[in-house]
């Protein structure tokens, strides 16, 4: 579907309308990406049902008072992009088949469509996870935990995820390496034990060697990782956790993961197999003409990271403008990324990984450092400044 505007002398033009459902890491770069290239020449459409953007990593910043919840919020009212129009819209419903997208405002069609909601958490798997209280994955849970925190004094804190892919795959190693310090400076830590619980086989499998390092700066806290063990159930009452396998932890301060998958709406307009959207790793298309699905929702075989979501998003953006300007796609999703790790005592770590480029994925580790540190920090301002016009994040 085009779009008709008219200029001054009444001369009628055609633009084309592309439509993104969801204004995370993929939706913002998308969206952006597009304005640069075509400006108000193109007609583009951001729907998100929420009306600020949180950076994931600030939530582990708020989860340990080192930032307020107001200071990690981005208004989208300060995303202001020619030719971009970005409305707080919940999606209803989707026909992938027809583009059509019907939201709690109305109706909305177009050429292309592209959908980037995200991953959402699916707690009915795990009894005893409760979103907004004992995970720290949404910013609501991030906010409670921080104010449970000063009452942990003593006893057994579980860093625990129920499922594998899950978002920022190094979080519960950073929160488990955060909390120590946390403990540390209340001078409490010795009378409490951490524990990880991760069904991966390690805390970054792309990458032995970030493993190796976070393996060491868990055996020098005292901090256990066990590996192939995803949580199945959480008992407040009795103040265990469940493994898959049957074991049970004591347990006297949960810190949860979800487990992911893709939204219920995306789920429902038929796009999934196994909780993922399927696409095509490389374009990010789906079996639907002219429709795409980018980030965390997308069964790319990357990280669940945005970074990775990022990268997919500008190589999308960049085959709908030459669809859209008659030429040949030819932009692939090239598989690469970073995340940040924060390794405690104010050292930020880096690993870079590429999953495309060889027969199996490839990590390199930047060691913590002060000076990845303030290339965290820059990584995060430089989005805001680009996204949302602000000097930092």
């Amino acid at each position: 579907m085009a779009i008709v505007a008219f200029v001054s002398n009444d001369q009628a033009v055609t633009k084309h309308q592309v439509l993104i459902l969801g204004a995370g890491f993929a939706g913002l770069e998308l969206a952006t990406w597009l304005s640069e290239r075509h400006g108000n020449g193109l007609a583009v459409t951001v729907l998100d049902k929420a009306d600020t953007f949180v950076f994931g990593f600030k939530k582990l910043d708020v989860l340990f008072g080192k930032a307020t919840p107001e200071a990690v919020q981005l208004p989208y009212r300060d995303f202001v992009k020619p030719g971009v129009s970005l409305k707080r819209e919940a999606v209803r419903s989707i026909d992938p088949a027809a583009r059509r997208v019907v939201t709690d405002a109305g109706t909305h069609e177009a050429e292309m469509l592209v959908i980037a909601l995200g991953a959402d958490y699916d707690v009915s798997t795990t009894p005893g996870i409760v979103l907004g209280q004992n995970e720290f994955y949404t910013l609501e849970g991030a906010i409670h935990l921080r104010d449970v925190l000063p009452t942990f004094s003593k006893g057994h804190a579980v860093i625990g995820v129920c499922s594998a892919p899950y978002k920022c795959p190094p979080a519960p190693s950073e929160c488990a390496l955060m909390l120590h310090d946390y403990l540390t400076e209340r001078g409490v830590r010795g009378d409490c034990k951490i524990t990880i619980a991760n069904p991966m086989s390690s805390p970054v499998p792309p990458s032995p060697e970030t493993a190796r390092a976070l393996l060491a700066a868990f055996a020098e806290r005292g901090i256990e990782f066990l590996a192939n063990s995803p949580v199945v159930a959480v008992d407040e009452q009795r103040k265990v956790v469940t493994l898959a396998g049957g074991r049970e932890l004591p347990c006297d301060l949960f810190l949860g993961v979800p487990k992911n998958r893709a939204p219920d709406v995306v789920v429902a307009a038929g796009m999934t197999e196994n909780g993922w959207v399927t696409v095509n790793p490389r374009t990010l298309e789906t079996p639907f003409p002219g429709v795409y699905a980018v980030g965390d929702m997308a069964n790319t075989g990357t990280p669940k990271a945005g970074f990775f979501a990022e990268n997919a998003a500008r190589a999308v953006a960049q085959n709908i403008s030459a669809l859209l300007d008659r030429q040949e796609p030819n932009a692939r999703n090239p598989g690469t990324g970073s995340c940040y790790i924060a390794f405690g005592d104010n050292r930020i770590a880096r690993v870079d990984v590429d999953f495309f480029s060889g027969p199996t994925p490839t990590g390199v580790f930047n060691e913590p450092s002060e000076a990845m540190r303030i290339d965290k920090q820059n990584f995060g301002a430089s989005r805001a400044a680009r996204w949302f016009g602000r000097s930092e994040a």
